[in-house]
């Protein structure tokens, strides 16, 4: 169809005449709203990058050097849940008063939560001190 004749046509039915495809031979046009247009491709392209996290969320879990046995047991099911979701996950430690002293049994408490994990994990970023805290970084194998 001419060009002329769909532009007359979009603008009897109030709606804008937009170029789908510039490098088809001959080009496709489509009539439609343009802002609606624009809108879903836009929700497209949001649907699509969340999408394509692909791991790439880090979760948290916190511990405590006194943690008693079970509460440990939890938060291992939790870093378990989280690692199967191809999330990183960052484990942290707030030295808190005296324990601030004594920041290798934060690091033992690390490495026996990073062991009790039971999966292929890499370590990303080993057992760092930043002041109070002590954290590291555990993603599953690829």
């Amino acid at each position: 169809m001419p060009t002329s004749e769909a532009m007359q046509l979009a603008h009897i039915a109030g709606l804008d005449l937009v170029e789908v495809a510039p490098l088809a031979t001959p080009p496709v046009c489509k009539i439609v709203d343009f802002g609606k247009l624009q809108y879903e491709l836009e929700k497209q392209s949001r649907k699509n990058r969340a999408g394509s996290k692909g791991g790439g969320e880090t979760k948290g879990i916190r511990l405590s050097v006194s943690l008693g046995e079970h509460d440990l047991l939890t938060r291992v099911k939790s870093g378990q849940k989280f690692l199967d979701k191809k999330n990183k996950l960052l484990i942290e430690i707030r030295l808190r008063g005296r324990e601030k002293a004594h920041p290798e049994l934060g690091s033992e408490m690390i490495m026996k939560y990073i062991k009790l994990l039971e999966r292929e994990i890499t370590i990303e970023q080993p057992v760092k001190r930043l002041g109070g805290r002590l954290t590291s970084l555990v993603s599953m194998k690829k």
